[in-house]
């Protein structure tokens, strides 16, 4: 009976806890904030905290006695809510590679898990758990019969059990679809960084073979130049050696060397012109 009871409790102060950070945050963020990773009303860690405080505070003699100061109540709540907050956001974060909350903004933080403003919230909010909230729940407990803890256990542990199994699969879905997003887009930056990469070397290759094109169409304006200008050289050298100057024209055998000198030195410049 002892553990159907713990178990309500569990859900009892889980439920406390949602509504305290769902006003808390909504508050903050000045709109409705659904707080916790569970689809129900319920924020586990605040439930296993108090249940344990309950345990230590009502089963420790030293603990229980009302003498016990309110100081060594802080200290106890304030180490306790530290380890579990670290803790939880670990586990979380391992395994759905997420974080529900974030300290990094805040002073004294560690790895943005806890901060020292917030121990020091839940210190002072664990001293009116042991000294008001705790003796409160334990009053109700003499005025229910075991047998509905009991059944409010089974009934709790189905629905409880529901949600973490909702809520696994649908995290876990969720986190496929983020894991495969993320391949693709490591495949996209792939291809972008190698299509980057290689167009130096296509560049390169590019310029080679325009370098080959104006080369070969470079040889082949020689060679039709050459052509041209050697069919040019054939026809006035032919001209030449057709010529024959009109005696009535030409006084004496030295105009006429003289002629051809001029001839021959006018074809000399024009292969120097290219014609």
């Amino acid at each position: 009976m002892i553990i159907a009871q713990y178990f309500v409790e569990f859900i009892f102060y889980s439920f406390l806890g949602w509504v305290w950070e769902s006003i808390f945050c909504s508050i903050n963020e000045r709109k409705w904030a659904d707080r916790g990773f569970l689809f129900g009303p319920i924020c586990p860690i605040y439930g296993s905290c108090v249940v344990i405080t309950s345990a230590l505070f009502g089963r420790i003699d030293f603990l229980s006695s009302p003498d016990f100061p309110v100081w060594g109540i802080f200290i106890i709540c304030y180490i306790g809510s530290a380890i579990a907050e670290f803790c939880t956001s670990w586990v979380l974060e391992k395994r759905f590679h997420a974080r529900w909350w974030d300290y990094s903004t805040m002073p004294l933080n560690i790895q943005g898990r806890i901060c020292v403003p917030v121990s020091i919230a839940f210190g002072l909010a664990g001293i009116v758990v042991v000294r008001y909230l705790i003796p409160a729940v334990e009053k109700v407990h003499a005025l229910v019969l075991p047998e509905v803890y009991v059944f409010l256990a089974i009934v709790l542990a189905m629905l409880f059990g529901a949600d973490c199994a909702l809520t696994e699969a649908s995290l876990s879905a969720l986190l496929n679809d983020v894991n495969r997003m993320h391949n693709e887009f490591n495949e996209i930056a792939q291809d972008k960084y190698e299509m980057v990469t290689s167009a130096p070397r296509m560049l390169e290759q590019k310029l080679l073979e325009g370098k080959e094109i104006l080369e070969e169409r470079h040889e082949q304006l020689a060679r039709a130049y050459a052509e041209k200008l050697s069919l040019n050289q054939k026809r006035i050298l032919l001209g030449i050696k057709k010529f024959t100057p009109r005696p009535d024209l030409i006084s004496d055998h030295t105009d006429r060397d003289r002629i051809i000198s001029a001839l021959k030195e006018k074809v000399r410049e024009l292969r120097g012109t290219g014609v």
